[in-house]
């Protein structure tokens, strides 16, 4: 079923974590982080919603690291239900899309909770100060295949905030599966 991720909650901290991702390797907030701002992901193997943006989400992702920003993305789902979301899974995704930003597995699901993770995918764009200035979606294609002159609102809107520490105050909330949690 489709959730909708809340507005943006200007100014709200970024949680610390140390979360392994896919080679075993422990990263900490700060370790993600970028000089000019850091992207949290949540998203996972899955959900329909990241598969369809996948290539997109990865492209803009690398983009972003280039301009100074850190990007991390976390899969908290519930490997015993959904098996496609396993630590295993995960490495495997990475491997065969070569991710340049380390796929943090939140096996506890303690970090989800923390940043209130609503949906795969969920974007939480911070300032140089961990502050929140974006909680919107990548774009508008949803599900789709994006449309050739589909807004870049993900990218756009980190560029903002690295240039200005400001997200744009106008932001449509991230669409996706619901996060798969323990019972």
């Amino acid at each position: 079923m489709a959730v909708h991720a809340p507005v943006c909650d200007f100014g709200w901290k970024a949680p610390d974590f140390a979360l392994p991702d896919t080679e075993g390797k422990i990263w900490t907030l700060d370790q993600v982080s970028g000089p000019k701002g850091t992207l949290i992901m949540f998203i996972c193997n899955h959900c329909p919603y990241v598969l369809a943006v996948l290539d997109r989400l990865q492209a803009e992702a690398e983009a972003l690291m280039a301009q100074g920003i850190g990007v991390a993305a976390i899969c908290a789902n519930d490997a015993a239900t959904y098996p496609e979301d396993s630590f295993e899974k995960m490495a495997e995704m990475a491997r065969a899309r070569a991710f340049k930003f380390p796929y943090l597995h939140d096996e506890s699901q303690s970090v989800a909770k923390a940043y209130d993770a609503i949906c795969t995918p969920d974007f939480f764009g911070f300032n140089a100060d961990y502050e929140l200035q974006y909680r919107g979606r990548l774009d508008a294609s949803g599900r789709n295949p994006a449309p050739p002159d589909a807004k870049r609102e993900l990218y756009d809107a980190m560029l903002i905030i690295a240039q200005t520490g400001q997200g744009p105050r106008e932001q449509v909330a991230a669409m996706g599966c619901s996060i798969k949690w323990k019972d």
